[in-house]
């Protein structure tokens, strides 16, 4: 069973796929369990923890895995641009 007080905090899409990724795991479910869950396909599935899918796709997710997405204001130190949000990402040697 997944600690309840476990938390994830993502700031872009592909933070909030990987730790929708790493709670799939924790619960022991593959990719094809949380698509018959929430009644979509393995491959959107996949497509989610990567950082691309449809509003209403994630919020089937969640409740296929028990979740619930929580909004609120930044901590204090925690500020990043917006620019930097849809920014793709580089590689260590900035390419």
């Amino acid at each position: 069973m997944v600690n309840k007080q476990t938390k994830h905090i993502a700031r872009t899409a592909r933070q909030l796929g990987e730790a929708l990724a790493r709670h799939r795991r924790a619960l022991n479910l593959t990719q094809q369990d949380v698509a018959q869950k929430a009644g979509l396909r393995q491959a959107t599935i996949s497509q989610l923890e990567g950082g691309n899918a449809r509003l209403d796709t994630l919020v089937n997710v969640l409740a296929a895995l028990h979740l619930e997405l929580v909004v609120r204001e930044r901590q204090a130190g925690t500020e990043i641009d917006l620019e930097e949000i849809f920014q793709p990402e580089r590689d260590a040697d900035g390419s």
